[in-house]
């Protein structure tokens, strides 16, 4: 049974189809990769199953709960967390402090005044941080870490109200390939261990080809392609639409591995 499922889904801007009619499933232990050229409707999805955007038509259902015309903050309490694709974190609290202030907010204790937030579910906070490899440096401010070490405060912060569906917009932009590595690794880690699912958007095809389950193309604001990226690596349709000549992709298909 699918998690999230997305029928018909559909969204114009004045005489422009961003979003036309696409249908696609993701069920819960999967890492979906949401992939298209520039203008391909890939922000315009995401950000509809987000509720940042509403939709003009179709269906978004997750576990069995229609989104489509609620807030984000109502789709967050659903079980949906979200990363940005430039890290959204508050520079002049520590690692642990942000990841409380997000447990706060899935308590609805961020208007409390009856203790003090600093002691408010430390051990909770530190634990967060422990799974995504950041206890050591939860104490330090996150305006100090580098730029691979707040992604993952973020991503902390994201797990933080337990959600069924992580939303990752663009996650390794601006990260070198290791720090690239790292997160996209841990992200799986976090898929096994808590059964979640992820919806990503990324352009970095060797991080969708070592990381993601599946992937769906869009085009046009249609999706041309599902599947595995390695099959759909060698579809021509998916070569022209998304990399015109293909050979840019041929030098992407060299540098991947088949897998063991």
């Amino acid at each position: 049974m699918s998690l999230l499922k997305v029928s018909g889904l559909g969204k114009s801007f004045g005489g422009v189809r961003a979003v036309d009619g696409i249908n696609f499933e993701l069920p819960a232990g999967e890492l979906l990769a949401l992939i298209g050229p520039n203008g391909a409707g890939k922000s315009t999805t995401f950000n509809m199953v987000n509720g940042q955007l509403r939709a003009d038509s179709g269906s978004i259902m997750l576990n069995g709960n229609e989104l489509v015309g609620l807030p984000p903050r109502s789709i967050w309490k659903l079980g949906v967390g979200r990363t940005f694709q430039i890290a959204e974190t508050f520079a002049s609290l520590t690692a642990v402090e942000n990841v409380q202030m997000a447990l706060l907010s899935a308590d609805n204790k961020l208007l409390s005044t009856w203790r003090r937030a600093s002691a408010y579910k430390r051990n909770q906070a530190i634990d967060l941080l422990d799974q995504v490899g950041m206890a050591a440096q939860a104490d330090r401010p996150c305006s100090v870490l580098a730029y691979g070490d707040v992604k993952r405060v973020e991503l902390a912060i994201a797990i933080a109200n337990d959600p069924k569906l992580l939303l990752m917009d663009e996650p390794t932009a601006g990260m070198a390939p290791k720090e690239r590595n790292d997160l996209m690794a841990l992200t799986k880690k976090l898929v096994i261990e808590r059964g979640m699912a992820v919806l990503f958007t990324e352009h970095s095809m060797d991080v969708v080809f070592a990381y993601a389950d599946r992937m769906i193309v869009l085009a046009r604001g249609r999706l041309i392609a599902e599947g595995k990226p390695l099959e759909l690596r060698d579809d021509p349709k998916v070569q022209e639409v998304y990399f015109g000549s293909g050979k840019t992709f041929e030098k992407k298909k060299a540098a991947v591995k088949e897998p063991a």
